[in-house]
């Protein structure tokens, strides 16, 4: 795959993206204002989400990366070099080292307050909710930022089907509420929740999203000839910060 310069803009790999690649740096623009790490790594998940679902195959997915990583650099605003500090805290490990390679050029443009902290988080205590044998499992992981006490608290929460497929994958901001209309439903016997080992979740969790079959396009999308169900669409948001956080569990 050969890449292309334009008068314009930064050589690329595929110069047929060029205006999708301008799109999310215009869109990172109002990166910088938001008001904390987890909200800039949601936003960040988001848009790598939608380049890898739009991705054919796992080269594009690779070249449009790096051809993103590039845009951003040449652009040289704060929400691009948010942009770059967030792929290179929870993106694609591949793509990790030249975003943060990227972004230490930038360094005459302002950083974002919450830069720092990017995904720099510990992990918490893991649940197991089962809601019956057609539901799948529940795997609901806490995590806080480093030195921000439960002001920092989020969750991972993933909803694996059969054979461990990923079906549902959702960050939670607010884990008191969610685990506390978790054990109102089990008092109404409507699901089982439980704790989980840390290190049998993160295991479980890895070799899931490592077999997940890429561009599923919803969850009515036909099974691929190994009879596997591709990953649902809507997946894709919160799929690059559930790898990461589900790297970090033991």
């Amino acid at each position: 795959m050969s890449a292309s310069r334009s008068s314009t803009g930064p050589e690329l790999m595929l110069p047929g993206l060029r205006e999708v690649y301008a799109a999310f740096v215009r869109e990172a623009d109002a990166l910088p204002a938001l008001p904390g790490p987890l909200q800039a790594e949601v936003w960040a998940s988001a848009q790598l989400g939608a380049l890898e679902a739009a991705a054919p195959h796992a080269q594009a997915r690779r070249a449009a990366l790096g051809d993103l990583i590039g845009c951003l650099r040449a652009a040289a605003t704060p929400g691009a070099r948010a942009f770059l500090r967030a792929i290179a805290a929870i993106g694609p490990v591949e793509g990790r080292r030249a975003a943060g390679r990227a972004a230490d050029g930038l360094g005459g443009t302002p950083p974002a307050p919450w830069e720092g902290s990017l995904g720099r988080v510990v992990p918490g205590a893991v649940w197991l909710i089962q809601e019956g044998p057609l539901d799948g499992d529940r795997l609901v992981c806490e995590f806080r930022y480093e030195g921000a006490g439960i002001a920092g608290m989020h969750a991972l929460a993933v909803r694996l089907a059969h054979a461990d497929a990923p079906a549902e994958i959702v960050i939670v901001g607010d884990v008191p509420a969610l685990m506390g209309a978790a054990r109102q439903a089990m008092r109404a016997e409507l699901c089982v929740v439980q704790p989980c080992d840390a290190a049998a979740a993160g295991a479980r969790l890895r070799t899931a999203f490592a077999n997940a079959v890429p561009a599923g396009r919803g969850g009515s999308s036909p099974r691929t000839g190994t009879g596997a169900e591709p990953l649902p669409e809507a997946c894709y948001p919160a799929l690059a910060l559930a790898r990461h956080r589900a790297a970090l569990l033991p």
